[in-house]
């Protein structure tokens, strides 16, 4: 029996593979499939997760669009409240400012009717003296009581109207 004869060489080689695939299928085949397995379980996995955080990372840009939109909202309304707080107090100051100087204009009109006042009474007072200074001068003795002189010019005097 020669072992190098072709005929030999098929069999002894024909056995080997049909031991090693026998070994292989039993020792080696599960561990390999099951690992197969787990790989594609591990990639299944991993793409579910990236599909997870990809609609995570899209609901997140969806949620801070809206924070942004709600935010420059709530600037615009803050602009607009602060423009129209503005707008009151100015209003308000210038009410007041007029106000006051409504009242300033009325104190001075006072303050000039009451020197106007005086100044009458004063030039009625130097007239009355003037007058009352000619009267004896021209009227000399005529009229000798000062009291009678008096009651004449003060009468003629509220005879003249000033405006």
């Amino acid at each position: 029996m020669n072992l190098l004869h072709p005929e030999t060489l098929v069999f002894w080689t024909t056995l080997f593979f049909l031991i090693f695939f026998f070994l292989f299928v039993k020792l080696a085949w599960k561990p390999i499939l099951k690992t197969i397995k787990e790989r594609e379980q591990s990639i299944e996995d991993a793409l579910l997760q990236a599909d997870k955080a990809r609609e995570e990372m899209a609901k997140l840009k969806s949620d801070n669009q809206k924070i942004l939109n709600e935010a420059r909202t709530q600037r615009d309304n803050m602009l607009k409240e602060a423009k129209e707080l503005k707008e009151q107090i100015i209003n308000k100051a210038r009410k007041e400012a007029q106000t006051e100087a409504g009242k300033e204009i009325e104190k001075a009109k006072r303050v000039i009717e009451s020197e106007k006042q005086a100044a009458i009474k004063e030039l009625k007072n130097q007239v009355s003296e003037l007058s009352i200074n000619i009267a004896e001068k021209v009227l000399g003795e005529e009229l000798k009581d000062k009291n009678e002189q008096l009651k004449q010019v003060d009468k003629l005097v509220s005879q003249i109207k000033f405006n």
